[in-house]
C-alpha cells in the first residue's frame, strides 16, 4: 500500500464518519417533521366539525335578527299608529272639552259671585259665629 492508498482510506472513513454523524439530525428532523404532520391533521380535523358548527350557530342567529328585526317593525308602525290615534283623539275631543271646562268655570264663576254678593247683603246681621 502506497501512501496515496491509505490518505484515500482515511479520507474515506472521515467521510463515514462524517455521513454517520450528520445522518443523526437528519433522522431526528425527519420524526420532528412526521411529529408536525399529525398534529396538523389532528388540527384539521378538529377544526373542520367546529367551522361548521360556527356555520350553522352564524345562520340560525341572521334568521333569529331578521325575526327581531320584523318584530321591531311592528313595533315601530304600531307606535306611529298609537301617535296618530292619540293626535286625531287631541283634536276632536280637546277642543270641545276646553269648551265645556271653560263654559263649566265660568258658570261656576257667576254662581259663586251671585251666591257671595247676596249673603254679604242678607247675612250681615245674621252671623253668629
Amino acid at each position: 500500500m502506497s501512501g496515496g492508498d491509505i490518505a484515500g482510506l482515511i479520507a474515506a472513513g472521515v467521510f463515514a464518519v462524517l455521513v454517520a454523524l450528520l445522518a443523526i439530525p437528519v433522522w431526528k428532523l425527519g420524526k420532528v417533521f412526521d411529529e408536525l404532520r399529525v398534529a396538523i391533521r389532528s388540527i384539521s380535523d378538529g377544526t373542520t366539525p367546529l367551522i361548521d358548527e360556527v356555520t350553522t350557530t352564524v345562520t340560525t342567529t341572521n334568521e333569529q335578527l331578521r325575526k327581531v328585526d320584523g318584530i321591531s317593525s311592528n313595533v315601530s308602525d304600531a307606535s306611529a299608529n298609537v301617535s296618530a290615534l292619540s293626535s286625531l283623539l287631541a283634536a276632536t275631543i280637546g277642543s270641545p272639552l276646553i269648551k265645556v271646562a271653560a263654559f263649566s268655570y265660568g258658570v261656576r264663576t257667576a254662581f259663586n259671585s251671585r251666591g257671595q254678593s247676596g249673603r254679604t247683603t242678607e247675612g250681615k246681621g245674621r252671623r253668629s259665629r
